[in-house]
């Protein structure tokens, strides 16, 4: 009888705390012109969390800011493990907001969408298979930075947060290089989580239109293969049709700046460094939103929320298949020969869009006195416009089996293990007959670019090499769950390979050399006991004017194609084993 008691006891408590706690948001408050602080929000959640036990929150790492990145789950079941969840029928969402602060509609939007499932009985039933895993604010030094003034453009809410985090990166240019702490605990959030589907809430602007809602689904053909064609001809299609019955029309992101949009544009690339890039490394079905910063911020709110649910109602209607589709993606990539790298529009092929606009026209600024780019709300209009969805492979990569990398380069093991990478290290000192790289080309940006200062169109040339191989080294297998994102990491002509983010720059500098008067007498030597070279060199000196007019360019000829020349040298350090 006690323990009866005392249950009903708890019951009551449980449903006194439910009536009693006030959980309207900062933004239901101010009637659409506030966002909640770092601190409502967590509070927001700790507090559902406390009287919903289908709900927990969770510090997951540090960021940068020194404050943990927290996880929200939704299980209608209470069941919070992981493993457990993995091993069920379930499918999992992932949500990220704030990763930047000063578009803040996602935060808002999220905490409004738990609080109203775990109090509707009948979403809460519909979404019983759904795990909803929700990261209330990704950039917290940035959301800590909070100012009125830096998104000049923006209408609304009255102050927001800023762009850059407590180290002023933007952390959707961080999934790949893992710069900041955020990035890390990201990579520790998603590898826990593995899910089905990730949305990244954001807002935009570029141009001016009727639309207030514009999405950013991952690009299709880049995802690839079946998996691919779900996300385009099915998943995209049906969320856009479920929000069309609730007087939502939406469009693909405006992909154009300082023009008008119906001269046509194309979509918008996502490689690794942006967060459905990264996704898409593990075949996640991903998404960004992005609303329009010209719109009041209320509306802007309201179709984030009707967009987060009109995916769970397709995640809810479809979980079989997407869970079939995904882990046939998995199952497909080691049974390919080779792996796409880069990639270029498909002009070919073409979708059009019933575009909803507004009448731009190119007129005379007050402020320059040359032209400016203007938009007449008052004339808008319903055009086709043509978009440029579609694209093909322009460069490939055979597969290898696997990679060696020297123990050295801890930086990059140490990315590779954030990202649940599988390796060995090696137990012995061995010589190995491997592939090698040596870069032949590449350029650089002349701006510093998050940190870095970017290689891009990098060419390499190959050969097969005895190595020495050292106890320590790590060999990296390619395994279904991770091969794409080694494949985009390692591979150092990828657009977002740790090569190009300039974690090998050290090979690109020459440590050794030669003094050229001590030299001189050596290269006589050099090539008198190699007639092919001495022939190559007399041939470059009569065909190529600038070389024979450059003593220093015919000596160091000479150097790099003899025994002296330094090993290291533009070798690229990481091998391939076919």
């Amino acid at each position: 009888m006690r323990k009866l008691f005392l249950f009903f006891l708890g019951f009551s408590l449980a449903t006194t705390a439910q009536t009693k706690t006030d959980f309207t948001t900062p933004f239901e408050k101010s009637n659409g012109l506030n966002t909640a602080t770092y601190q409502e929000t967590i509070s927001f959640y700790e507090k559902l969390a406390k009287v919903y036990p289908e709900i927990s929150i969770k510090a997951m790492g540090l960021t940068d800011s020194g404050k943990p990145l927290h996880l929200v789950i939704f299980s209608a079941d209470k069941e919070f493990d992981f493993d457990k969840i993995h091993k069920s029928k379930k499918n999992i969402i992932l949500i990220n907001n704030g990763i930047h602060p000063g578009e803040p509609d996602g935060i808002d939007a999220s905490m409004m969408l738990l609080r109203d499932i775990v109090q509707n009985k009948r979403l809460k039933k519909s979404f019983e298979n759904i795990v909803i895993a929700i990261i209330p604010i990704y950039n917290i030094g940035g959301s800590l930075n909070r100012n009125a003034t830096t998104r000049v453009n923006q209408n609304g809410p009255t102050s927001y947060g800023f762009r850059g985090n407590a180290r002023n990166f933007d952390l959707n240019r961080d999934f790949i290089k893992n710069d900041t702490k955020n990035a890390q605990s990201f990579a520790e959030i998603f590898h826990l989580v593995k899910p089905d589907v990730f949305i990244d809430n954001h807002v935009s602007n570029g141009a001016d239109y009727q639309y207030t809602l514009t999405h950013l689904f991952t690009q299709h053909n880049k995802l690839g293969g079946n998996l691919g064609n779900y996300l385009h001809n099915k998943m995209m299609p049906e969320m856009l049709a479920d929000l069309h019955k609730k007087g939502i029309d939406a469009t693909p992101y405006v992909n154009v700046f300082n023009q008008v949009p119906e001269i046509g544009f194309s979509q918008f690339m996502d490689s690794p460094r942006y967060s459905t890039g990264y996704t898409t490394l593990f075949n996640t079905l991903g998404m960004m939103v992005e609303t329009h910063m010209l719109k009041d911020y209320k509306p802007r709110v309201e179709v984030t929320y009707e967009l987060m649910l009109s995916a769970l109602n397709f995640i809810q209607k479809n979980g079989t298949n997407i869970k079939t589709v995904r882990q046939n993606a998995f199952d497909k990539i080691l049974k390919e020969k080779t792996y796409p790298l880069t990639w270029e529009i498909d002009s070919t092929k073409t979708s059009t869009l019933q575009f909803k606009g507004f009448e731009g026209r190119y007129i005379k600024s007050d402020v320059t006195g040359l032209k400016r780019l203007k938009y007449y709300r008052d004339k808008p209009f319903t055009k086709p416009v043509t978009y440029y969805d579609y694209f093909k492979p322009k460069s490939s990569v055979a597969i290898p089996k696997a990679y060696v990398i020297p123990q050295g380069f801890w930086p990059i093991i140490a990315r590779l293990k954030h990202n649940k990478v599988a390796m060995t290290q090696l137990e012995k000192d061995s010589l190995i007959q491997i592939e090698v790289y040596h870069i032949a080309d590449y350029k650089t940006r002349k701006n510093a670019y998050e940190g870095h200062y970017l290689h891009y169109n990098t060419q390499t040339t190959t050969s097969i090499e005895t190595i020495r191989v050292k106890k320590g080294d790590y060999l990296i297998p390619l395994m279904p769950y991770t091969a794409r994102y080694i494949l985009e990491t390692l591979e150092p002509t990828a657009p977002d390979s740790f090569f190009n983010w300039n974690f090998f720059d050290t090979i690109l500098q020459q440590k050794e050399g030669f003094s050229p008067y001590v030299f001189e007498d050596l290269a006589v030597e050099i090539l008198n006991n190699n007639p092919q070279l001495k022939a190559d060199f007399e041939t470059k000196q009569k065909t190529d004017k600038a070389f024979s007019e450059n003593w220093y360019a015919q000596l160091s000829y000479i150097y790099n194609h003899s025994k002296y020349k330094e090993p290291a040298f533009l070798r690229y350090p990481v091998y391939r084993i076919k």
